[in-house]
C-alpha cells in the first residue's frame, strides 16, 4: 500500500482510521506536537481489538494508520491489530520515530514481525530527531524494510518550504531510493513542544468558506474515545465538542461510527465551509490569532448562533448533498494538492513519488517476496560495495496523529 494511495483517500469518511497507541515515546524531539514522554498512557489492547473486531469486510475503514506517541514501544499490539484488521479487508500502517534504528539501522526482531504483519511502514526524519537517530541510521533502517518487501514512506518536517533542511534532505531521499520512498513534508506548528517556540499561523478569514479536509477519518485517543477530529487538543481530551465524539472503544462499533461521522449536521458543515465560516454565517466572533481555526472548532457548542445556523444548512438530504460537494471538491486536486494547502507547499508532490508499472500506479515498485527477504526492484541506494550511485526521482500532510510536531495530533 503506497503513501499515496492512503493520502487519496484522507477525505472520504471512513475510510481510513487513526489509531493512538500510547503516549510513551524514547525520543525527546523538541518539535513534538503530543509532547510524549516514557510515562505517558496507554490504549486498553483488549478495548481496540474488540472495537476491530466490529468491522466487517462490507462495512470497514480502507486503512488503519497507528501512532503514538511511539506505536513500536508495543509491537504485539501492532501486529494483533494488524491481524485483526486484515481479516476483515483492512490494511495497516505503523509510523514510527525510528528510535530502533539508532547505532546503525539495524532492525530488531520485534520491528521485523511488525514490518511483516502491516502493508506500510513509515518513518519519521527531521532536524530535531536528527539529534536523537542519525539520517544515516534512518536511511538504513529503510533499505532493511524495503528489503522485508514493505512498502515505506518518510514523513518530514520543516520550518516551512522555504527551509534549506527540506531541500537537501528530500534531495537526498531521491538520490538515495529514486522513487522507492515517498515523502509527506510538512510543517512545524505551535502545538506540543513546538508552542513555545514555533511561528503562530495566520489569522483566518472568517468571509472565506474552508471546509475541513481532516474531518473525515475518525479517531482513536489514548483515552478510548473516538473523535472525529485528529487536532491535538481534541486527541488529548483538552478539548472534545460534542460535534467531534463519535463514541468510544468500549461501547461503540464501528458501523456506528461512521454513521455518525456521516450524518452529524454541524461536522458536516465543518467539513463543507469550516468553522471559521460557520461563527460568521451565525453572528458570532471566530477566535482569533493562529489557532483560529481549530479553536472556533471547538468552541462551536457554546456559539449558540453559529451551532444553529450549522444544526440547519447541515441536516437532511440537503447537507448531505453539501458535504458530498465540498469533500468532492477537494479530492479534485488529488493528494499533492491536499498537502500542498495542509502540508510545506510545493513539497506536496513527493507523495506520489511511485515508479509507473504498465501505466499504472497503483502497486507500483513494490518489491516481490519469494520467501525471504528481497532487495527492492531497482534498489539504487547502496552497490554492494556501499557507495551510493545517485538515482534521482521526483508526497500526511494529513494531521493524523504522530509524534512529528506538524500541529495536529497526522497522516
Amino acid at each position: 500500500m503506497r503513501l499515496a494511495e492512503m493520502m487519496t483517500l484522507r477525505q472520504t469518511i471512513g475510510a481510513g482510521l487513526l489509531v493512538t497507541l500510547t503516549e510513551r515515546c524514547p525520543l525527546h524531539c523538541a518539535h513534538c506536537s503530543s509532547a510524549s514522554t516514557a510515562r505517558g498512557r496507554r490504549l486498553d489492547a483488549g478495548a481496540l481489538l474488540r472495537f476491530l473486531g466490529t468491522f466487517r469486510p462490507e462495512l470497514r475503514p480502507d486503512v488503519m494508520m497507528l501512532t503514538g506517541g511511539e506505536p513500536l514501544t508495543r509491537p504485539g499490539l501492532v501486529v494483533a491489530a494488524a491481524e485483526a484488521a486484515g481479516a476483515r479487508g483492512t490494511r495497516t500502517a505503523v509510523l514510527s520515530g525510528a528510535s530502533f534504528a539508532r547505532g546503525g539501522g539495524r532492525l530488531p526482531d520485534s520491528v521485523r514481525q511488525v514490518a511483516r504483519a502491516v502493508d506500510h511502514f513509515s518513518l519519521s526524519l527531521d532536524a530535531h530527531h536528527e539529534r536523537e537517530v542519525a539520517r544515516e541510521d534512518v536511511f538504513a533502517a529503510l533499505r532493511a524494510l524495503l528489503r522485508i518487501g514493505v512498502a515505506t514512506s518518510l514523513h518530514l518536517v520543516g520550518e516551512g518550504e522555504d527551509d534549506p533542511y527540506l531541500a537537501q534532505v528530500t534531495a537526498q531521499v531521491r538520490e538515495r531510493f529514486g522513487t522507492e520512498v515517498p515523502m509527506l513534508v510538512s510543517a512545524v506548528r505551535p502545538v506540543g513542544r513546538a508552542a513555545a517556540w514555533a511561528r503562530p499561523l495566520p489569522a483566518p478569514d472568517a468571509s472565506v468558506a474552508a471546509g475541513c479536509g481532516m474531518a473525515a477519518w475518525p479517531v482513536v485517543a489514548v483515552d478510548g474515545a473516538v473523535t472525529a477530529c485528529c487536532n491535538q487538543d481534541v486527541v488529548d481530551g483538552r478539548a472534545r465538542p460534542a460535534h467531534l465524539v463519535l463514541g468510544d472503544l468500549s461501547s461503540t462499533a464501528w458501523p456506528e461510527v461512521v454513521e455518525r461521522a456521516r450524518r452529524g449536521p454541524v461536522l458536516r458543515m465543518v467539513r463543507t465551509v469550516g468553522p471559521v465560516h460557520i461563527a460568521a454565517r451565525g453572528g458570532e466572533q471566530p477566535s482569533c490569532g493562529g489557532g483560529g481555526y481549530c479553536d472556533t472548532c471547538h468552541r462551536l457548542d457554546d456559539l449558540t448562533g453559529a451551532r444553529r445556523w450549522a444544526e440547519r444548512a447541515g441536516a437532511g438530504a440537503a447537507g448531505e448533498l453539501l458535504q458530498e460537494a465540498a469533500l468532492r471538491a477537494g479530492r479534485g486536486g488529488g493528494p499533492a494538492t491536499l498537502l500542498r494547502r495542509h502540508g510545506a507547499g510545493r513539497y506536496g508532490e513527493l507523495v506520489g513519488a511511485v515508479r509507473p508499472e504498465g501505466g499504472s500506479t497503483h502497486g507500483a515498485g513494490k518489491p516481490v517476496r519469494t520467501g525471504g527477504e528481497t532487495t527492492p526492484p531497482e534498489d539504487r541506494s547502496v552497490h554492494p560495495g556501499g557507495e551510493s550511485t545517485g538515482a534521482g526521482a521526483g508526497p500526511v500532510r494529513p494531521d493524523g496523529p504522530h509524534r512529528g510536531g506538524t500541529g495536529e495530533a497526522g497522516a
